[in-house]
């Protein structure tokens, strides 16, 4: 596709997209676009869709696995600073989509903002966490959400309110609609405890999880009444490799990878534990991780 040329300084060609992802896998975008602001992500969106051209946002890369082939189409990365922009209220806090999840939150704790402390540990961006309500057993960001603006497919920017997102366990009514960024109702408490919460559930993330290898978070729903953890564990499949991939001796619901790994490594490893488990369990084993 030939850009405009109010697109092309913020538009890169054949871009590897692995090292844009925690698992650092991957073949590479055509194209890779940096907008400004939400009018040139707007004017963008119009333009793709008039010419049909698929493109994906790709926020922290931290729940994403890209095929080894890439991406044909145009990748959106919202990392211009009005993107990254967080507005501190003393009780509503208005955060771009772009803003880096973790830091964030630790930094509510620090200034006694407490809603997020349970987002500890859990990598990725503000826009990622709402579109697939982020979180775990301590709570989920949607808990915290009080709005949310929205890019839509026809180019206009609206303002949903929480009743409108249908937040559920690990995703949202978010479908084609591009977060922008999200207002969130934080409760004011003393810095220090609410500090030492966020920093309690980092411990405890870093006991269970192996957060200093290469994955992609969990990659399996739990089901209902279970954990695909002890599902995997129970099949025997701890520990078990396919080429560079290996089931986490940690926590049997990621997938860490080493040097050498390949995307269609990982693949072959979702592969078997869902087969296992379904012959094992009776159960079918429903991805967290986006496979693009």
């Amino acid at each position: 596709m030939n850009w405009s040329s109010e697109f092309a300084e913020r538009m890169e060609r054949d871009v590897a997209l692995g090292p844009l992802t925690w698992y650092r896998l991957g073949g590479p975008a055509t194209w890779v676009f940096h907008p400004r602001d939400s009018e040139d992500l707007s004017r963008f969106v119009s333009m793709a869709h008039d010419a049909n051209v698929p493109f994906k946002v790709l926020g922290g890369g931290a729940n994403v696995l890209i095929r080894d082939d890439g991406f044909d189409g145009v990748v959106v990365r919202l990392d211009a600073p009005y993107f990254r922009e967080v507005d501190w209220g003393t009780q509503y806090v208005q955060a771009g989509a772009g803003v880096d999840l973790m830091p964030f939150s630790r930094e509510c704790s620090r200034r006694g903002l407490s809603g997020l402390e349970c987002m500890a540990g859990i990598p990725g961006s503000v826009g990622g966490a709402v579109r697939m309500n982020a979180g775990g057993r301590s709570g989920e960001f949607g808990d915290a959400v009080d709005a949310v603006e929205v890019l839509l497919e026809d180019g206009c920017v609206e303002t949903w309110p929480r009743e409108r997102l249908g937040f559920r366990y690990r995703g949202s009514d978010l479908d084609r609609e591009i977060v922008i960024s999200s207002r969130l109702r934080l409760k004011k408490d003393d810095p220090a405890v609410v500090s030492r919460r966020f920093e309690e559930y980092f411990r405890v993330k870093q006991r269970f999880q192996p957060l200093v290898d290469r994955s992609a978070g969990c990659v399996f729903k739990n089901p209902d009444d279970a954990s695909a953890g002890a599902l995997i564990d129970s099949a025997g499949l701890k520990g078990y490799r396919c080429g560079h991939a290996q089931v986490s001796t940690q926590h049997a619901n990621f997938i860490v990878t080493e040097s050498g790994a390949s995307t269609d490594d990982v693949l072959r490893l979702i592969d078997l534990i869902r087969e296992r488990v379904a012959a094992v369990h009776r159960t079918k084993l429903e991805l967290e991780v986006d496979i693009w």
